[in-house]
């Protein structure tokens, strides 16, 4: 049997998890106040001693012994583009997330303080990251936009794209190495991506508003309307930034991010929550459109997953605009714990390889 420690930082959260080979036997999600988050600075890794000591008072209070562990795996942050797997958490890794090499975000925390609780076990325990959002496997002709100063970026879901695309592969007793899917992540942010025999070969960045509209980001905008409104006037940089990611989508529409709330309202009559619900859904349905021609239409399964995933109405929307394509399988929810679990308990038992950051 093998220990694994899971270390996921959000924003205003710290998950935790115990699983014992595949099966978690404890968890915990640790809610951090405004207030307790005041006293550190602008950099994540000010939050570092703070973030490490409340996993330790996790261990001690379930009276897990660090000798115990067989290994640690962390959420990935915003390090260098990396293609997926499983990466060993090294000297430049832990560089590169400390000095947040494209930005800071939580997530940076996870692989830092795994790798230092496995130097404290010792024994050659690893600390590991999986699937980070920075996960770049995307074709060169996918990376042109239109312009050569503004490239297109894989930013998007990866760790729960990836672990759909496995659980269904494993389903249907075949390898992900092995088949053609579209995977659809519908957050606060939505991300749709090609998935090529293992590789995710185009991608909407999901995290500066390309792509369908979300619940809070405004996804792709006509271009010449944008270039007016920026020098509008109206709005500061920030303003507009807040816009893209934060006021857009559903929130700009409707004023709220709640999209449940927002189906209610559209399903009992009102119209213009009906449109900006299943305006989401369509544009949703395009983009899956598009990544079927991405993949020349030789799609094994569309996989719909993450929150939004729960709502009947928007799954049935999109599945009777796309299932000519290809069969559509709902996964809902996030799974990350489980997938970073996962993700670690196949290296320990010889099912994956081990990436080496670089």
């Amino acid at each position: 049997m093998v220990k694994i420690l899971v270390i996921n930082p959000g924003s205003t959260t710290t998950k935790l998890a115990i699983y014992e080979d595949e099966k978690e036997v404890i968890s915990e999600n640790l809610n951090h106040s405004n207030e307790e988050l005041a006293p550190f600075g602008t950099k994540i890794t000010d939050q570092y001693e703070f973030r490490r000591d409340i996993i330790k008072d996790f261990l001690t209070k379930h009276d897990i012994d660090l000798n115990s562990i067989s290994a640690v795996i962390g959420r990935g942050g915003l390090s260098k583009p990396i293609p997926g797997g499983v990466h060993l958490v090294n000297e430049a890794l832990c560089k590169d997330l400390y000095e947040g090499y494209l930005g800071q975000h939580a997530s940076n925390l996870g692989g830092l303080i795994a790798d230092a609780l496995a130097k404290e076990i010792g024994n050659n325990v690893p600390a590991f990251i999986a699937d980070p959002v920075v996960v770049d496997e995307m074709e060169d002709i996918a990376r042109l936009s239109g312009l050569p100063e503004l490239p297109r970026i894989s930013i998007f879901h990866a760790l729960n794209h990836k672990a759909c695309a496995k659980r269904y592969a494993n389903e249907i007793g075949k390898n992900y190495e092995d088949i053609n899917l579209i995977v659809v992540h519908l957050g606060g942010g939505i991300s749709i991506a090609a998935h090529q025999k293992g590789k995710v070969i185009d991608v909407n960045n999901a995290l500066d508003g390309e792509g369908p509209y979300s619940p809070e980001r405004s996804g792709t905008l006509p271009v010449g309307g944008l270039i007016k409104l920026c020098y509008s006037g109206k709005y500061s940089l920030d303003e507009l930034r807040k816009l893209n990611k934060g006021s857009g989508g559903l929130v700009a529409y409707q004023g709220t991010n709640n999209a449940k709330a927002v189906c209610e309202k559209g399903l009992a009559g009102d119209r213009k929550a009906w449109l900006a619900f299943f305006g989401m859904a369509y544009q949703v349905a395009k983009e899956i459109g598009a990544n079927a021609a991405v993949l020349k239409g030789k799609v094994d399964a569309i996989i719909l997953t993450g929150g939004v995933a729960y709502n009947k109405s928007f799954c049935e929307f999109v599945e009777e605009r796309v299932s000519f394509i290809a069969p559509v399988v709902v996964y809902p929810g996030e799974n990350e714990m489980q997938a970073l679990a996962l993700a670690a308990y196949r290296v320990l038992t010889s099912q994956e390889k081990i990436q080496h950051y670089e």
